[in-house]
């Protein structure tokens, strides 16, 4: 067995007479090598490198301003270049909790419009320090829960008028009363509108903005909702009577109605197919071989077009005043949405809408 041995003991010690010119020569060298490690070292702390000196990032820091008090709510630091005005809302909504990003609307100045969700910050930026100003806009809801709540409604009231509910009608009445076919047909094609939208909504449009506010979506379903009401009652009364021609005006005024709500299904395709994931139309639509998109060549909004045919076609079918008022009151509507479109339009699409009407094609 070896025996571990003590580097004291006498037979194992050196002369450090016989040895001192080697000892004192290795202490000098490791001394040497000691500073130049240390010298190298330093020199390094005080000189970076060339690549950590260039790969310093600027943040900018936006000052969120109430645009009513022009007071400061906060500052949101260390916003990088490739932030956008979504990214800020995130930020605000952490600093300010009540604030939830669709409810925060922020302009660059007092008057100007809303910022897109997808504006770069970058692009906003003149100094280190932006300034935006901050708008309440109340309460807000999905584009998809606005719509589906707008049409489910109707779908489903006139359902309840048509099966002629105990509440709604005398029942004694309406069982003796026979019904005419043009009630039975004008269910169908209500419906069918309807149902229509709902699938639209769900697997063609394509939404630019997330969110609307929910007084908008309260005034429109009490539009639609209490005038499907007052026509399902009309139509759908015990005493309804037909329409004055008879059995052509109701199949004439059906066809048409049917082409209409197929061409406003096949533009909406179209206007889908040309628009991109954020909802932005990379170019104005072009009619196809589908002869229900040819009338892109005479209006810049035809969808608006076949919507107002299909309730005036709805209004001669039934001949009911509550139909006539509510397709008056549409078209006005959407003509007024379809000059608003118009405007947009020849601002990014000119020579191709310059010489088209908004809605109607007469009008030019």
């Amino acid at each position: 067995m070896l025996k571990r041995q003590n580097p004291s003991s006498p037979q194992h010690s050196r002369d450090p007479a016989a040895d001192g010119g080697a000892l004192s020569m290795s202490h000098n060298d490791s001394r040497s090598l000691l500073n130049l490690s240390q010298l190298v070292l330093s020199a390094g702390q005080i000189k970076p490198s060339p690549a950590l000196k260039h790969s310093k990032i600027t943040y900018f820091e936006v000052e969120i301003v109430d645009v009513q008090s022009k007071k400061q709510i906060c500052i949101v630091d260390k916003v990088p270049p490739a932030s956008t005005v979504l990214d800020v809302k995130h930020k605000f909504h952490k600093a300010c909790p009540q604030w939830y990003p669709s409810r925060v609307g922020l302009q660059l100045e007092r008057n100007g419009p809303f910022l897109k969700d997808s504006v770069s910050i970058q692009s906003l930026a003149v100094s280190s320090i932006i300034t935006l100003y901050f708008t309440d806009l109340g309460q807000q809801v999905g584009w998809t829960t606005f719509f589906l709540t707008e049409y489910t409604g109707p779908l489903l009231i006139y359902l309840l008028f048509y099966i002629r509910l105990s509440t709604i009608y005398d029942q004694v009445e309406s069982r003796k009363n026979f019904r005419h076919p043009v009630v039975h047909l004008a269910c169908f094609c209500h419906c069918l509108h309807y149902i229509r939208h709902l699938l639209e909504t769900l697997f063609v449009h394509k939404f630019s903005e997330g969110h609307t506010p929910l007084k908008n979506m309260i005034k429109g379903c009490a539009f639609y909702w209490g005038f499907t009401s007052w026509i399902a009652y009309y139509i759908n009364h015990p005493r309804y009577t037909p329409p004055s021609f008879g059995h052509k005006q109701v199949s004439y005024a059906a066809l048409a109605f049917l082409m209409c709500e197929a061409g406003n299904h096949f533009i909406n395709v179209a206007l889908a197919h040309q628009t991109n994931s954020e909802g932005n139309k990379t170019c104005f639509p072009s009619p196809t071989y589908n002869p229900f998109t040819w009338l892109f060549l005479l209006v810049s909004c035809p969808n608006y077009t076949y919507e107002a045919g299909s309730w005036i076609s709805f209004t001669v079918m039934t001949q009911t005043l509550p139909v006539g008022i509510f397709a008056f009151l549409m078209v006005i509507q959407m003509s007024l949405w379809a000059q608003k479109k118009h405007k947009l339009y020849l601002k990014k699409f000119y020579p191709e809408v310059r010489r088209k009407a908004a809605m109607i094609p007469i009008i030019f």
